[in-house]
Formats: C-alpha cells, structure tokens, sequence
C-alpha cells in the first residue's frame, strides 16, 4: 500500500491521494481551498446529527482547529474560507447541540475579544480526529483495494 493512498489526513484538507476527510455542506466547496489531487481518493465524512441540524461534521472541526490557530472566529473563518456570518451560525449550532460549549468567546474591549475552545471543545476535536485516523487504518487494505479499481 503506497503511503499517500493509506495515510489519514489530520484535517479536512486532502493529501495528494489516498484517504482523506472531505469538508462537510457546512461550508461552501466554492470559498474553500482546494489543491489538485493525482489519482482516486476516498474520504470519510462523519457526521453527527441532533434532530435536522449537523451537531460535528468535518467543516465544523475544521473551523474549531482553525479557532484554535488564530483565537478569533473571524480570523479562523478567513483562514478557511468561509464567511464571518457563517462562521458564527456553525459555532452557534456547536454550542446549541451539545451539552456544554465548545467555543468561549470573549467581547471586544481594548485588546480586542477573541475566542478559544473550551476543554469541550479540544476533546470534541481529538476524539473526532482520532475516530477518523482509526477508521482509515482499520479500512486501508480495503481502502486500496477500492482505489484500485477506480481510473
């Protein structure tokens, strides 16, 4: 099994081939980057829902990482492409669906507000990065045996 085609990504972001997480509806595929794969790639796409509403999907961990990085909703939305005001819906819908929050904002003052995950947050983000580096290990040789049925 070559290297690209087994290796979990550790973000959305694709690697040049193999398995990847692929950005969920959350975000639009127009605004975010995009880098040019040679060859089939599969994706996992975990998504937990609450009742109608995407409660953890890959375009909200993408966005609590990108929280993490830059301590700013609106800086972390820049960073990914995607929209302050969406942004702000996506972290909402976090907070809303799960029992604690887990983002923490604070508002602007002298310094300015920011914003930081809360213990929540930083488990919520590990536990789905670690379901997803489980998966494609446990599915690699399938994984490649589907690939290589693909052009």
């Amino acid at each position: 099994m070559t290297a690209a085609r087994s290796s979990a990504a550790s973000s959305s972001r694709p690697s040049a081939g193999g398995v990847a997480a692929d950005a969920d509806d959350e975000s639009s595929a127009a605004t975010r980057p995009r880098t040019r794969r040679r060859g089939p790639v599969a994706r996992f796409r975990l998504r937990v829902t609450s009742g109608e509403t995407i409660a953890i999907g890959p375009g909200k961990i993408d966005l609590l990482e990108a929280i993490v990085e830059t301590r700013s909703i609106t800086a972390a939305a820049k960073s990914i492409g995607m929209s302050y005001r969406r942004a702000w819906i996506l972290v909402d819908q976090i907070n809303a669906c799960l029992r604690q929050p887990a983002v923490a904002s604070a508002k602007g003052g002298e310094r300015g507000g920011g914003s930081r995950l809360t213990a929540v947050g930083e488990d919520l983000v590990a536990r789905y990065r670690r379901i997803e580096a489980h998966a494609a290990k446990a599915c690699a040789d399938d994984i490649e045996a589907l690939l290589q049925l693909v052009k």
